[in-house]
């Protein structure tokens, strides 16, 4: 592989990894995207990163952006966690898709729909919430008013 060969693979893996990066629907695919793009020697890969530090919906993704960003030099500031409803309206958004459901749906098929119809807010919420994701969901299903 000669220079311009090389610098065409990693302009292609460069344009890849930015689009991983910003896929809102997978924010494991977005912690790795930032992983690998700390590995590129690309000036454009600090923008990307920056980006998500400060805007990624799914804290462990900032943190990751936040390392990477100071492995390459940059100054920079871990912005704080947030709490409460990462998605305003969250709670009518779930009693909808609930009530779009058969009156005795499952649990499981409640997840199901909030991930078909709503893969951002699924993805958000699963990344922030972590291993409690799962407990957190069902009991929040179980406590939306079943009019």
């Amino acid at each position: 592989m000669d220079n311009q060969e090389l610098q065409q693979d990693a302009a292609s893996k460069y344009e890849e990894l930015k689009k991983a990066a910003n896929r809102t629907s997978n924010w494991r695919e977005r912690l790795d995207a930032v992983e690998q793009l700390g590995q590129l020697d690309n000036p454009q890969v600090i923008d990307v990163l920056k980006h998500r530090l400060m805007n990624d919906t799914v804290y462990q993704v900032q943190e990751a952006a936040y390392r990477e960003l100071k492995k390459l030099g940059e100054d920079v500031q871990l912005p704080p966690r947030k709490n409460g409803e990462l998605v305003k309206g969250l709670t009518k958004l779930l009693v909808r898709i609930k009530k779009s459901l058969p009156a005795d749906h499952t649990y499981e098929q409640f997840k199901e729909k909030l991930q078909k119809m709503r893969s951002d807010v699924y993805d958000m919420y699963e990344g922030q919430k972590g291993d409690d994701f799962d407990q957190w969901l069902e009991s929040t299903w179980d406590s939306l008013s079943k009019k």
